[in-house]
């Protein structure tokens, strides 16, 4: 099934978890002077126009990165969202906007890595539906980005081990189809044992069928170690509700001073969401 296109979807509270938290991540490793291998297996288009068709019809930037671009001056003190918060604003200038005083563009996580790659770096991005990656092929990336119309979960594993010292992988399937959950459980596994230093992070969402357990169980089940759990929910799920009430994600061997630098911003987040937005971040397996 491809019929998923994020661009429906783009900058909403999710996106903003998923990339805050990808952001912290990669500052992290940017401490160091090895080179990374970085793998988007679902990379999506890059860059979202939000005065698109695709946008404008459930508009829920408005309810996600939208907020967060309406404080900025708030929270630009924020070490971790005021360095996400003016990368952000770089993308408005990159895609012409000059110094707009609106969101008018989100980035997805090929720009938000793309961004920050150094000359050492590799960076594969997974696209595989037809529309999306041609969009994704249609974006300004270094020369160190290949682009890959493929299915993102064997492409990793076909790529592993890396030549690179270190490696990050994202992991942001749409989960269309219930046995996703089982198959990303079942990737991350394959992958760790291929490459166990790797850092992992993957995403899934919050639903009231609670469908993410399986990933959760599979992962903690299968004796892998060192796995942080973060969870945004806008809301306590309810049975007469269908649609997405949370984000998560997981990161394994998530570098140190990761866990204190993201509840601290998810804290200054929590407000701009709504009354009843709570994060949570815990050890979901420990070391």
């Amino acid at each position: 099934m491809l019929s998923y296109q994020h661009a429906y979807h783009a900058g909403n509270f999710a996106d903003v978890h998923k990339h805050l938290t990808l952001f912290a991540v990669t500052g992290f490793l940017l401490r160091k002077a090895s080179p990374i291998t970085y793998i988007d297996t679902h990379a999506g288009r890059g860059l979202y126009p939000l005065s698109a068709a695709e946008s404008q019809k459930l508009q829920e930037h408005r309810q996600g990165a939208e907020r967060l671009w309406q404080e900025r001056q708030a929270l630009a003190a924020e070490p971790l969202l005021g360095d996400w918060l003016s990368l952000l604003a770089e993308a408005q200038l990159i895609a012409g906007n000059q110094a707009s005083p609106t969101l008018d563009c989100y980035p997805g996580s090929p720009w938000w890595l793309s961004r920050r790659l150094r000359a050492v770096d590799r960076l594969t991005l997974f696209e595989l539906h037809p529309g999306e990656h041609e969009h994704l092929a249609g974006q300004c990336l270094p020369s160190n980005v290949k682009h890959i119309h493929g299915d993102g979960l064997k492409g990793l594993l076909q790529r592993l081990p890396v030549a690179t010292p270190r490696l990050c992988v994202l992991l942001d399937p749409s989960y269309e189809r219930k046995s996703e959950y089982a198959e990303v459980a079942e990737t991350v596994l394959s992958a760790m044992r291929k490459a166990r230093h790797g850092v992992v992070l993957v995403w899934y969402p919050l639903l009231p069928a609670g469908r993410h357990s399986e990933l959760l169980e599979g992962l903690r089940s299968s004796g892998l170690r060192k796995i942080w759990r973060s969870e945004l929910a806008l809301r306590e799920p309810s049975s007469e509700e269908r649609g997405m009430y949370g984000s998560g994600m997981l990161v394994i061997n998530p570098p140190w001073g990761l866990e204190e630098q993201l509840v601290s911003a998810m804290k200054r987040i929590e407000p701009l969401l709504g009354s009843d937005a709570r994060h949570r971040g815990e050890w979901w397996v420990a070391e």
